[in-house]
C-alpha cells in the first residue's frame, strides 16, 4: 500500500524549503511503498524540465532516504513520455524559497555516493541533466520508447562532467559522437553503448525496477558501499571549476537566449541553420 507524505505538498510557486518528505518543491512527489521511497518528477505542463528546486529536491530526497532506517532504497521516474529532459533554460515558473545561485543544487554527486541503492526507472525522454542523474544512480531501467541524448553544446555548456563521465561508460569515441553532433539513441541502442543497465517493454518498467531495486537492497550494505567506493574511483572527478567557468561564460548565455526563443545560437554559421532550436 502506498503511504502518503508526511508534509502536503503546496501548490504555489513561493513552496517552502523540504521538510520530511516533502522536497521543497511541488513539482518532486516522494512517496513510500513498503521499503522503498518513490520519487516521481510531476510537471507535465514544462515536459518534466528541472527546475533549481527540483535538482535540489532530488539530492534532498536522497539524503533523506539514506538517512532512514525505515527506507532500504528509491526508484527516480517521471510522468507521461518524458523522465527528464534537464535543466529548464525557459525559466518559466522556478520555485523561489532560496537563492539558488548561492547554492550548489546539482544531485550528480550525492546519488553517486548514496548509501541505499538507487534506480532510475526511465520512462520516456532523458537527456542533459535528465541522463546524468540516470548514469549516476546505481542502476537503471529503460523502457522501450525512451531516447537518450546529450544536448549542452548545443546550448553553449562545456559540461565536463559529461566529457568526464562518458568516456568511462562508453569510451571516448562513442562519447564524442553522442557529444559532438547530439544524436539520440534508442533505449536499445543505450543498453548496447552502455549508458544504462537494462529495457524492458514500457508495461514492465515499474515491476521491473522494483525487483532490480530488491535485488540490490538484499546486498550486504558495508560490503556494497566498498564495492561502490572503487566504482566512483575509477569515473573520477569532472573538472568542476571549468564546468562552473562555462555556465557564466557568454555560449551559455547565448545558448539559453537561442533555446528561449527556439532558434539555432548565433555560432551556427548561416547556410547550417535549420528551423527551430537544435
Amino acid at each position: 500500500m502506498t503511504e502518503t507524505t508526511s508534509a502536503a505538498q503546496p501548490t504555489h510557486l513561493n513552496a517552502p524549503p523540504p521538510s520530511g518528505d516533502y522536497t521543497g518543491t511541488p513539482y518532486l512527489r516522494l512517496s513510500r511503498e513498503g521499503s522503498f521511497a518513490h520519487l516521481v518528477v510531476d510537471r507535465p505542463e514544462a515536459r518534466n524540465a528541472l527546475t533549481n528546486a527540483m535538482y535540489f529536491g532530488i539530492r534532498y530526497a536522497v539524503k533523506r532516504v539514506d538517512a532512514d532506517p525505515e527506507l532500504s532504497g528509491m526508484v527516480i521516474t517521471g510522468v507521461g513520455d518524458v523522465f527528464i529532459p534537464g535543466g529548464d533554460l525557459g525559466r518559466r515558473t522556478p520555485d523561489s524559497w532560496m537563492d539558488f545561485s548561492l547554492v550548489d543544487v546539482l544531485p550528480f554527486d550525492t546519488l553517486r555516493t548514496s548509501v541505499k541503492p538507487v534506480v532510475a526507472a526511465i520512462n520516456g525522454i532523458c537527456q542533459g541533466g535528465g541522463l546524468m542523474i540516470a548514469m549516476c544512480s546505481d542502476i537503471s531501467v529503460a523502457a522501450e520508447s525512451a531516447t537518450f541524448r546529450v544536448p549542452e553544446l548545443f546550448r553553449g555548456i562545456a559540461d565536463l562532467y559529461y566529457a568526464q563521465m562518458l568516456p568511462r561508460m562508453v569510451g571516448p569515441v562513442r562519447a564524442k559522437d553522442l557529444m559532438l553532433t547530439g544524436r539520440v539513441l534508442t533505449a536499445r541502442e543505450a543498453v548496447e553503448w552502455g549508458l544504462i543497465s537494462r529495457v524492458v517493454p514500457d508495461e514492465e518498467l515499474m515491476s521491473t525496477a522494483t525487483s532490480v531495486l530488491t535485488d540490490a537492497a538484499s546486498t550486504a550494505p558495508d560490503a556494497r558501499l566498498q564495492v561502490k567506493r572503487v566504482l566512483d574511483s575509477y569515473i573520477g572527478l569532472q573538472d568542476r571549476i571549468g564546468f562552473a567557468a562555462s555556465l557564466r561564460g557568454p555560449e551559455f548565455v547565448e545558448g539559453w537566449k537561442a533555446f528561449s526563443e527556439r532558434r539555432a545560437p548565433n555560432w551556427v554559421p548561416e547556410d547550417l541553420r535549420r528551423p527551430g532550436r537544435l
